[in-house]
């Protein structure tokens, strides 16, 4: 009876002590944890603190961040085929020299849109080339559809066009000779941006009519042609192409079709001439 009751004690025992064992050890890991939790809280609260008062440092890993899944997406997209992706430029609108014809006035809009059915180009570029000629033409007292006149002869309203002289831009102006006009801009290569060629051509015309004393002698010196007894038609075709953007204000329906007589001006005055003074004006140009 004693050997039952000492073999029930000790079992009783034993149990009491591998109780007490798994109990002390579950709380040693409870308090582990809490300790490790602690230490992890606290190491966060520090991290948050150093980002928030360094913030340098804070944009910097927020920049590689971004750079890596900027980098991890790409690679991704042109595994799959897309290559546009890696180039993707969200600002890159801003560098268009475009405008809706819808923020015109009326009148703007109606010489925008003339325009781009009668040289065949957009309508949103031309907009924001016909804006451009009613601010600069209003501050330098010249009129805007004269300068709109001048760029459809010149160069047919391509920004990149340049003459066999050297002539550039939509205003065909002499680069080399008013680099000086360009330095405000940037210098010489601002020629082929359409706004800035428009208002140093502006500048130039202005001179140009300053010094011949009138328009018409003004467009010969704008052509290179002042000292030359014939200017091949040049004036007489600007100042046609003026007179049709004004009719196109007034509100009259005017068409290329209706319009055969300016067609045969144009033509005559771009046929090349037997004498020198073609090559002449070339030169001056």
């Amino acid at each position: 009876m004693t050997t039952r009751q000492d073999l029930i004690s000790l079992v009783r025992l034993t149990r009491d002590s591998a109780s007490l064992f798994v109990k002390d050890i579950g709380n040693g890991l409870l308090v582990v944890s809490h300790n490790t939790l602690a230490l992890l809280g606290l190491a966060v609260v520090s991290v948050l603190l150093v980002f928030s008062s360094q913030a340098g440092l804070r944009h910097k890993l927020e920049s590689s961040a971004l750079g890596w899944l900027n980098a991890r997406q790409e690679a991704r997209a042109e595994a799959e085929g897309n290559t546009l992706l890696a180039a993707a430029e969200p600002d890159a609108v801003a560098r268009a020299t475009a405008t809706d014809p819808k923020e015109l006035s009326r009148q703007q809009a109606a010489i925008a849109h003339w325009l781009a059915r009668r040289y065949s180009v957009a309508p949103e570029p031309i907009s924001r080339l016909v804006q451009e000629a009613w601010a600069v033409g209003n501050r330098a007292k010249v009129e805007p559809t004269l300068i709109l006149a001048i760029m459809a002869i010149e160069s047919r309203f391509n920004p990149f066009a340049q003459s066999a002289v050297g002539a550039q831009g939509l205003m065909q102006v002499m680069t080399r000779v008013h680099d000086d006009k360009y330095e405000a801009f940037g210098g010489s290569l601002a020629a082929f941006d359409p706004v800035t060629n428009l208002r140093v051509g502006v500048q130039v015309l202005k001179e140009c009519i300053q010094r011949g004393g009138s328009l018409e002698e003004g467009l010969r010196f704008y052509v290179g042609a002042a000292n030359l007894p014939e200017d091949t038609g040049y004036t007489a075709r600007v100042l046609a192409e003026h007179d049709l953007l004004k009719a196109v204000i007034s509100g009259r329906a005017v068409s290329p079709s209706t319009v055969p007589a300016l067609r045969q001006l144009r033509d005559a005055a771009s046929a090349p001439s037997t004498g020198d003074d073609s090559a002449q004006i070339a030169l001056l140009r």
